[in-house]
């Protein structure tokens, strides 16, 4: 297993009116990760090099390659000269799936919806999340503030997103932080998967937008409540609408938005 790298301090020169000051300023590192199932590449990405089996556990879920952690046989994380690979090979059944899909697939994958190189694959509908979590104003606003709390990596170098799951009776159960908001979304799942945390009774925490494959990879997680504290796109709404999942964002000390399921916000 290669090293965990997260931040590295460089020096600077920083300009002040007409001052100049030496000093250094902290950095995230960013290196290109390859997702590599059953000896075929399925994506490779930019990410903070730190959580990488996360990473690689919690892709396969969200993107629905796998259908539970039982499904990988074996899962290894190698550093090459150009990067890292999760090399993860997958039980006979799920390599199954794996192949039959990438039969119906073409072309180059893409930032964003990572795997997905079809119109089809793009706007599958989500799956169904559960029902029954409840949760108050007030509820919100301490997890948004422990989320807030939590961000190691983005209070050292302003330059990270952060991904945190929170229930009542606990508090801030994971957080994960990366250069990429998928990333940090996905190795948030796959920390939750590995320590048997389930969906239910929580809501999932983001720093970033919520655009359309953030509200997908939430409800393949199965998390009934995704708050934000940016806006989401009209498409992320239609989907975690069509997904049952209670979708807030412009979570701010002063406030917040709930654009749908407003049924699980009790007073």
């Amino acid at each position: 297993m290669p090293p965990e790298r997260t931040a590295v301090a460089l020096p600077r020169v920083r300009w002040v009116g007409h001052r100049q000051e030496s000093g250094s300023r902290t950095v995230p590192e960013e290196a290109p990760v390859a997702l590599i199932h059953d000896a075929s590449t399925t994506a490779v990405m930019m990410a903070t090099p730190a959580n990488i089996a996360d990473l690689a556990l919690g892709f396969s879920l969200t993107e629905r390659i796998i259908a539970s952690p039982a499904d990988i046989r074996d899962l290894e994380i190698v550093e090459t000269p150009l990067g890292i690979e999760a090399r993860i090979w997958l039980k006979v059944d799920a390599g199954a799936v794996l192949t039959a899909r990438r039969r119906r697939i073409a072309g180059p994958t893409g930032c964003g919806l990572c795997g997905v190189e079809s119109l089809e694959e793009a706007v599958k509908p989500p799956p169904r999340v559960g029902s029954g979590f409840r949760l108050s104003s007030e509820q919100i606003a301490e997890a948004m503030e422990t989320l807030e709390a939590a961000q190691v990596l983005g209070r050292d170098t302003r330059a990270a997103h952060a991904a945190g799951w929170w229930r009542p009776v606990s508090g801030l159960v994971a957080v994960r932080e990366d250069v990429g908001r998928h990333n940090a979304l996905d190795k948030l799942v796959g920390a939750l998967a590995t320590a048997l945390i389930p969906p239910d009774e929580g809501a999932l925490l983001l720093t970033s937008r919520i655009s359309v494959e953030m509200v997908q990879k939430a409800a393949a997680f199965g998390a009934q409540v995704l708050i934000a504290v940016s806006a989401p796109t009209a498409l992320a709404v239609r989907t975690a609408d069509a997904a049952g999942m209670t979708l807030i964002a412009i979570a701010r000390r002063d406030g917040f938005e709930v654009f749908t399921h407003t049924e699980r916000i009790v007073s």
